[in-house]
C-alpha cells in the first residue's frame, strides 16, 4: 500500500558453536524423551568432582548435550545454569573455559527464553567477574604453566573468546543483561580484547559481534564511548592484514561504527560513512564462488601433502623406533583428548572451512548493513519502513577514516552522504553482481562434502540478502545513478530470468519474497519514470498465482503490488481488455479472502490504480462487475477493521487500513459514475 518499502536488519543472530539440527528435529518429530535425563544427572553431578580433569569433561560433556533439544530441557529443570556458572572462577583455567563454552551452547541452542532465564539466576555476575580477571590477566600478560606447555595458546585468550560469546548471548536475549553490560563497565573490557586483533582475529571477531548488539538502540552506552575507545575501532577497522578473517572483523566493526553515528562529530561525518563503505565493497567486490573453489583445491593438496608424508615416515621409521612411537602416540592421546572436547565448543578448525566461512558470513553480513543505511534511522528491527528517493547527490572528495569527537552527528545530511558513497563504490553494481544464483561449480563441491555443505545454505542467502539490498537501493538512488532507463530494464530482465528459470520457485520461501520484493521496487520506479515493463503478462499472472498461496504475507503483499503497478500501466494501453480483466478478477479475490487484512488492503489499493484510469480499464471494471463486489464487501472490510484490528495489527498498520478504508468508499462512488455512463 503506497511506496516500496524494505524490512530492516536485526544485528547477526548468535550461533551455537555445534549444531543443534538433530535436537530441534526429534522435538518437530514428537521424539523427545522427558524421562531420559540419565546422562544429564551424571555430568552435573561431576561438576563438583575434586579433580579439576573430571569437572573440564564434565563441562564439555554439557556442551554437547545442550545441543539436544530434550536434553537442553531437562538440563534447565535441573538448574544446570547456577552449577555451571561457579566454574566460570574455577582454579583451573582449562575448566573455566569448558564452562563458558558449555554457557556459550546453552545460551544458543536455548534461544530467548533460556537466556533470560541465565539472567535470572545472576549469571551475569560470574560472567562480569571472569571477563574482569581476563582482562586483568590481559594486562600482566603472564604466561602460565600450561601456556608454557603450548606456545601456541593464551588460555586467558581463549577463556576471554568463550565468555565474550556468552556476553554476546545475553545481551542480545535480554535489555537486562545489557543494562548491567552498561552498569559494570564491560565496554572497556571488550575493547581490550578487540585490541589482540593482530594476534588473536578470532577473539577480536567474537568482540566485534558483541559490540555491534550492545551499540544497537543504546544511548547510554554510545555516551561513554570515549576517543580512546573508538582509537581501538579504528585503529581495527585500518589494519592492514586482508585475510578472509579479518575482512568479517572489518565488516562487522562497520556495523558497530555505522550504530555509533550519534556520537560521531558532523564534521567527520563524511568520512565515517566513506570509511563504512569502502570496507563494505572491498567485501563484497571478492567473487565468493572462485573462492569457495580454490578453498576446497587448497584443502584437498593440504590433505593430500599431509597424507604422504605420514605414509613416508611410518615407512622410514620402521620397527626399530615402534617403542618410542608408542610413547609419543600416548603423549599425543592425552592432547589430543583435551583438544577434542575443546573442538566441541570452538568453530570449525579446518582453516580453509573457516575462511571460506567467514567470507561468506562477511558478505551476507555487508548486505545487511548496506539495507539498514538505507532505512529509516529511527525504524525499529520488526517494522516495515519507507525508503526515501527523495535524495540528490554531487560530487564527494574520498577521505580516510577521521577523528572522532563527542558532537551530534546531524541526521539532515545523512542521507546525501549515503547516496553519494553508495554511488562512488559502485555498490549497486556490486549489489546486482550477488544477485546470481551461487556458482553451480561451487555448489557442486560442496554438495560432496558433508563439513562444506552448510556453504550452499550461506551461498543462497548472499543471494537473498543481495535481491533485498537491490531493493532498497532501487528505492533509494536516483535513476541516473542505477544506469538510466536501459540498465533497469537490463535489470527487469535479469530479475525475471531468476524467477522464471526454477520452475519450483514457488516452493523457496526466502527466496520468492527476497525476489518479488526486488521486482515490487523495480517495477514501480519504471513505473513512475514511464520506462517499458519487461515481464509479459503471463509471467506476471504465473509469478501472482503462485505467491498468492505463499504462507509468507510479505510475498502475498508482494505479488498483490506487482500486479497494481503493472496493471495501471497496462491500462493505458489500447487492446488489453482481456487482461485487465484477469487482473482485476485476481485482484477482487485476493482482496475478499485473504485472512490478512493487510493483504487485502494492498489488494484494494492494486484494485484502485488499475482502475483508477482509462477507456478499457472502465469497460473491464463493468464486465467483471467490479462495483457490485466492492459493495457487498465494504461493509465486511469495516467491520473486520473494526473487530480483529486491534487485536492483530499495529497502530502503523491500522492507520494504513483506514486510509484504504476511506479510498474505498471514494472509489466506489467514482465506479458509480463509470457504470452509469457506460451503461446508459
Amino acid at each position: 500500500m503506497g511506496k516500496s518499502r524494505t524490512k530492516r536488519f536485526k544485528r547477526p543472530q548468535f550461533s551455537p558453536t555445534g549444531n543443534c539440527q538433530a535436537g530441534a528435529a526429534s522435538e518437530a518429530n514428537g521424539t523427545e524423551d522427558d524421562g531420559d535425563d540419565g546422562p544429564a544427572v551424571e555430568l552435573l553431578e561431576k561438576l563438583q568432582h575434586p579433580s579439576a580433569e573430571v569437572r573440564e569433561c564434565a563441562c564439555a560433556g554439557l556442551a554437547r548435550l545442550v545441543q539436544q533439544r530434550p536434553a537442553l530441557l531437562g538440563l534447565a529443570r535441573r538448574d544446570a545454569v547456577r552449577r555451571l556458572g561457579p566454574l566460570l572462577l574455577d582454579p583451573s583455567l582449562a575448566v573455566r573455559e569448558t564452562a563458558a563454552g558449555a554457557l556459550r551452547n546453552l545460551s544458543a541452542c536455548g534461544g530467548f527464553e533460556v537466556c533470560d532465564d541465565m539472567v535470572t539466576k545472576d549469571i551475569m555476575t560470574p560472567l562480569v567477574a571472569l571477563l574482569k580477571e581476563c582482562s586483568a590477566g590481559l594486562d600482566s600478560n603472564e604466561m602460565s604453566p600450561q601456556k608454557k606447555k603450548d606456545q601456541n595458546r593464551n588460555p586467558v585468550e581463549d577463556i576471554a573468546n568463550e565468555a565474550v560469546n556468552v556476553l554476546w548471548n545475553m545481551c542480545e536475549c535480554s535489555s537486562r543483561a545489557v543494562s548491567i553490560f552498561n552498569k559494570e563497565g564491560c565496554l572497556e573490557i571488550v575493547l581490550k580484547c578487540l585490541s589482540r586483533f593482530s594476534t588473536n582475529v578470532d577473539l577480536a571477531i567474537s568482540v566485534a559481534y558483541c559490540l555491534q548488539t550492545v551499540t544497537e538502540d543504546n544511548p547510554e552506552l554510545l555516551k561513554s564511548f570515549s576517543a580512546t575507545a573508538l582509537q581501538v575501532l579504528e585503529s581495527a577497522v585500518l589494519c592492514p592484514i586482508n585475510s578472509m578473517e579479518y575482512l568479517l572483523l572489518k565488516t562487522l566493526l562497520a556495523g558497530t561504527i555505522w550504530n555509533l553515528k550519534d556520537v560521531m562529530p558532523s564534521k567527520s561525518q563524511a568520512e565515517i560513512i566513506n570509511a563504512i563503505l569502502k570496507i563494505l565493497s572491498e567485501v563484497l567486490q571478492v567473487d565468493a564462488g572462485e573462492t569457495v573453489i580454490q578453498m576446497k583445491e587448497t584443502e584437498t593438496q593440504r590433505l593430500n601433502t599431509a597424507a604422504e608424508t605420514e605414509e613416508i615416515l611410518e615407512n622410514a621409521d620402521g620397527d626399530d623406533l615402534m617403542e618410542d612411537d608408542e610413547v609419543e602416540e600416548i603423549s599425543h592421546k592425552r592432547k589430543v583428548r583435551r583438544k577434542t572436547f575443546i573442538s566441541d565448543l570452538l568453530p570449525p578448525t579446518n582453516k580453509e572451512l573457516k575462511q571460506t566461512t567467514a567470507l561468506l558470513t562477511a558478505q551476507q553480513t555487508a548486505l545487511e548493513i548496506i539495507v539498514n543505511m538505507c532505512c529509516n534511522e529511527d525504524a525499529s528491527d520488526d517494522e516495515w519502513e519507507e525508503l526515501s528517493s527523495s535524495d540528490e547527490s554531487d560530487t564527494f572528495m574520498e577521505n580516510t577514516f577521521g577523528e572522532c569527537g563527542g558532537q551530534l552527528l546531524s541526521p539532515l545530511c545523512l542521507s546525501h552522504e549515503v547516496h553519494t558513497a553508495l554511488t562512488n563504490y559502485l555498490i549497486p553494481k556490486k549489489v546486482f553482481e550477488k544477485t546470481a544464483f551461487p556458482n553451480s561449480i561451487a555448489v557442486d563441491i560442496c554438495s560432496r562434502k558433508p563439513t562444506w555443505k552448510p556453504l550452499i545454505r550461506k551461498m543462497n542467502t548472499i543471494q537473498c540478502r543481495a535481491l533485498v539490498c537491490l531493493q532498497s537501493l532501487v528505492s533509494l538512488l536516483d535513476v541516473d545513478h542505477l544506469g538510466g532507463a536501459p540498465a533497469l530494464q537490463e535489470l527487469a530482465q535479469h530479475l525475471s530470468q531468476l524467477l522464471f528459470s526454477q520452475p519450483d520457485f514457488a516452493t523457496h520461501a526466502d527466496f520468492l519474497e527476497a525476489i518479488s520484493s526486488a521486482l515490487r521496487a523495480l517495477l514501480q520506479t519504471m513505473a513512475s519514470k514511464n520506462i517499458p515493463q519487461c515481464m509479459t503478462p503471463d509471467q506476471l499472472m504465473t509469478l501472482c498465482k503462485a505467491g498468492i498461496h505463499s504462507s509468507n504475507m510479505g510475498v502475498r503483499v508482494n505479488v498483490v503490488s506487482i500486479l497494481g503497478i503493472t496493471g495501471s500501466v497496462l491500462a493505458k494501453e489500447d487492446g488489453l481488455l482481456e487482461t485487465l480483466k484477469t487482473i482485476g478478477c485476481f485482484l477482487l479475490e485476493v482482496a475478499t479472502r485473504d485472512p490478512s487484512l493487510v493483504v487485502a488492503g494492498e489488494a484494494l489499493d492494486a484494485l484502485f490504480d488499475v482502475f483508477a484510469d482509462g477507456e478499457e480499464a472502465e469497460r473491464a471494471s463493468v464486465q467483471i462487475k467490479l462495483l457490485s463486489a466492492l459493495k457487498e464487501f465494504q461493509p465486511i472490510f469495516k467491520m473486520k477493521i473494526r473487530t480483529e484490528g486491534r487485536n492483530k495489527y499495529s497502530p502503523d498498520q491500522l492507520c494504513v487500513l483506514d486510509n484504504v478504508k476511506m479510498n474505498l468508499r471514494r472509489f466506489v462512488a467514482y465506479q458509480e459514475t463509470v457504470e452509469k455512463r457506460l451503461t446508459s
